[in-house]
């Protein structure tokens, strides 16, 4: 999965936004990746012009995190019409290997608790998606650290491309890596096939609880304090696309960014 390339960031000016922007830029400048930053012009209301809008966003974006994102190559794309489509357009055009995006924000970005463009992006896109809550109160580049990293696996084929997404992370970083698992099974059966998961050679501290998936994920978050959660999607879409069903109440409840990979 890494190093990430090329970064699609969608922005709608809101504080959280400008939260997410610190991670975006704290991976931009690791991986020395391409970022294009992505608002969408929703349909007018009544009293609007189209074309009034347009300038008007196009003038905003160009000023938006100028300072911020003034180290780094940027691409900065204004487009018009539903904002999930036009991201995921835009990714694919791009072939970005990361999407970043909070999960709240304003206007389109706020229809439900997981606000539905997010929600649309995570069940569509192709590549990993970056989402997190309460970024509105996100530390400053120069506080962000990545020491702890925790992977939530289920105990299927693709739990093993979940951990080797984190472990990935975690050599990048040198950080520390725990795998937690909601165990459906008794204990030593779940601890055998995350064995067989993480490999014999892996260092990463595992975690077994009983109890509901989303708060027993959250609860060791909280403990360790993690810096980034890695969560699984599935690798195929299908009806209900690729966002597990897990992961909705995960990413909600998670006290730290969350990878969905």
């Amino acid at each position: 999965m890494l190093p990430f390339k090329k970064i699609l960031f969608p922005v709608d000016f809101s504080q959280q936004s400008i939260g997410a922007a610190h991670y975006v830029e704290a991976f931009t400048g690791r991986f020395d990746a391409q970022l294009t930053v992505l608002h969408v012009i929703e349909p007018p209301s009544y009293n609007d012009t189209l074309m009034d809008r347009a300038a008007q966003r196009r003038e905003r974006l160009d000023t938006f995190l100028a300072s911020e994102l003034s180290y780094f190559k940027v691409e900065k794309v204004v487009a018009e019409g539903d904002p999930a489509a036009n991201i995921l357009k835009v990714a694919t055009a791009r072939q970005a290997d990361l999407i970043m995006m909070p999960t709240h924000g304003h206007g389109a970005f706020r229809r439900f608790l997981l606000g539905s463009v997010t929600a649309k992006i995570l069940h569509d896109a192709d590549c990993p998606v970056w989402t997190g809550v309460h970024l509105e109160n996100a530390p400053p580049l120069d506080k962000l650290e990545f020491r702890n990293f925790l992977c939530a696996v289920n105990l299927d084929a693709h739990g093993k491309k979940v951990f080797e997404s984190a472990q990935e992370f975690a050599d990048e970083y040198r950080a520390n890596l725990t795998v937690v698992h909601a165990a459906s099974l008794d204990r030593e059966s779940a601890r055998r096939k995350i064995a067989e998961l993480t490999g014999p050679e892996s260092k990463a501290s595992v975690v077994l609880e009983a109890g509901e998936v989303s708060q027993v994920v959250a609860n060791v978050a909280a403990r360790l304090p993690a810096d980034m959660l890695v969560i699984g999607r599935s690798p195929t879409p299908g009806v209900l696309g690729r966002l597990r069903t897990h992961a909705y109440p995960i990413i909600r409840q998670s006290p730290c960014p969350v990878i969905s990979v």
